[in-house]
């Protein structure tokens, strides 16, 4: 178990490698903070698949390997934050393919913005705050 007062930067075997300089995740006093992922594979970096559900699906697979890495699950995750590239094409599908992940009685707190690009010219990015549970 991480001491509370450690910080940890974690680079998560079978995660995709990161598009750019950074860890899949930053720990301190029992907070986690996941890297944005893309919607590729670890199999299969930088190639994606059509359409914005799809690509949602990819980002929170990843997503749930880092944490799966870590220990954690979505029950962790307390704050979201996704970027959309095609904002008012996709947000009612990517809403859909996201809220799959969620029990409608825990979702995370989450912003969403529409921004003009990302890697790899994806249309979804998603970065997560998480919290180990005490005594984790």
């Amino acid at each position: 178990m991480p001491q509370p007062d450690a910080t940890l930067f974690h680079m998560i075997a079978g995660a995709p490698p990161p598009v750019a300089p950074f860890s899949h995740a930053v720990e301190t006093g029992g907070f986690v903070f996941v890297t944005g992922q893309m919607p590729d594979s670890p199999e299969s970096p930088g190639v994606l698949p059509e359409g914005i559900a799809a690509q949602t699906r990819n980002v929170m697979s990843n997503l749930v390997t880092v944490l799966k890495g870590l220990g954690l699950g979505l029950p962790d995750v307390l704050m979201v934050r996704a970027y959309l590239t095609h904002f008012a094409e996709d947000y009612a599908a990517f809403n859909e393919a996201y809220r799959a992940h969620f029990p409608a009685d825990r979702l995370p707190a989450r912003t969403c913005v529409g921004v003009t690009g990302l890697a790899y010219e994806a249309r979804v990015e998603i970065d997560f705050v998480a919290r180990r549970p005490p005594g984790a």
